[in-house]
């Protein structure tokens, strides 16, 4: 169930709204007038997200890439890969 508070919490309970973001590792919505306005989440969590949100585009561009017939076989690739980290 998301946590939603108004604007005027936000700037009332900072202490409150970042030991739940940090303790739940889940967003806080924040409305204002009654509409969503802003989530906000600890860096931890964002890192996170922005981390899941890296690996699926990667994995999207992989399976682009299959369905394009555009890939190499695994032992090229891991040649190859081994060439540039050396």
């Amino acid at each position: 169930m998301p946590n939603i508070r108004p604007s005027a919490y936000l700037q009332n309970n900072y202490n409150e709204i970042s030991e739940f973001c940090h303790s739940k590792m889940e967003p806080i919505f924040i409305t204002k007038n009654g509409h969503n306005d802003l989530a906000v989440m600890s860096i931890e969590a964002y890192e996170k997200f922005c981390g899941r949100y890296e690996l699926y585009n990667l994995i999207e561009e992989g399976l682009e890439a299959e369905r394009n017939g555009d890939f190499s076989d695994i032992n090229e690739f891991f040649s190859e890969f081994i060439r540039e980290i050396k």
